[in-house]
């Protein structure tokens, strides 16, 4: 249920783009529109209970490129997200179950009649997650700058463990993912060369969900945009 309703902001979310950008000129949309005119730095968490067999609350650290606008309403934003977690001692023993049960089947009980035991130790589960946002922008109360798009991203997971490293279960553990997002956050210039962001973030690999709430300071090396809040 709570998928579906991601799934239909997420399509609401694209439907409002699409709609913004067939009011406007294809003219108007133009890769040399883009530049770097500001670079953020984030710090942000992601419920642990949302992602399955790590534990607990996690924190993730992060970078974004302000690009600007592709064309009217449209800004392009490149970032770079990275969180890491000890998983459950209860995915853990799952893990050791299956190979428990694994050697068992392959070369038949050995030691005592219980069968092999395996003790995996601890293991760490990290996703380096790099990806581009496009969203559109209005200005909301108070000054401040709202904003709602869509993402695509590259998930980068790796798990450490001292009993797993350069084993099969690693690899298993190493893979490489394709995601989306959908996204909505608040802006607020500081000054002209400065501004406040938050945003939240739900994040879906094929199987892989999560959260992520996340706030910055962005250094500006330009003025701001027709349409964006000038700082007070």
């Amino acid at each position: 249920m709570r998928g579906a309703a991601m799934v239909l902001m997420a399509l609401v979310a694209a439907s409002g783009m699409a709609a913004r950008a067939a009011a406007q000129d294809l003219a108007d949309f133009d890769y040399e529109h883009l530049s770097l005119r500001g670079i953020g730095f984030e710090a942000g968490y992601l419920p642990g209970y949302r992602i399955h067999g790590v534990r607990g609350e996690i924190r993730s650290l992060g970078a974004r490129l302000d690009l600007g606008y592709l064309g009217p309403g449209l800004r392009i934003a490149p970032s770079v997200t990275y969180w890491s977690s000890e998983l459950e001692a209860e995915e853990v023993s799952r893990l050791e179950t299956r190979l428990e049960q694994l050697i068992a089947r392959e070369v038949g009980p050995s030691g005592s009649e219980a069968g092999p035991e395996v003790d995996l130790g601890r293991i760490t589960w990290s996703d380096l997650v790099v990806g581009v946002d496009a969203h559109g922008g209005g200005d909301s109360p108070f000054g401040w700058l709202s904003v709602l798009g869509l993402g695509a991203s590259v998930h980068v997971l790796d798990g450490q463990g001292e009993a797993v490293d350069d084993t099969f279960i690693e690899d298993l553990l190493d893979t490489v993912r394709p995601g989306v997002n959908v996204h909505l956050g608040l802006e607020y210039p500081l000054w002209s060369w400065s501004r406040l962001y938050w945003h939240g973030r739900y994040e879906v690999t094929d199987d892989l969900r999560y959260f992520n709430v996340r706030g910055g300071l962005q250094l500006m090396f330009g003025g701001t945009a027709p349409g964006e809040m000038e700082p007070r």
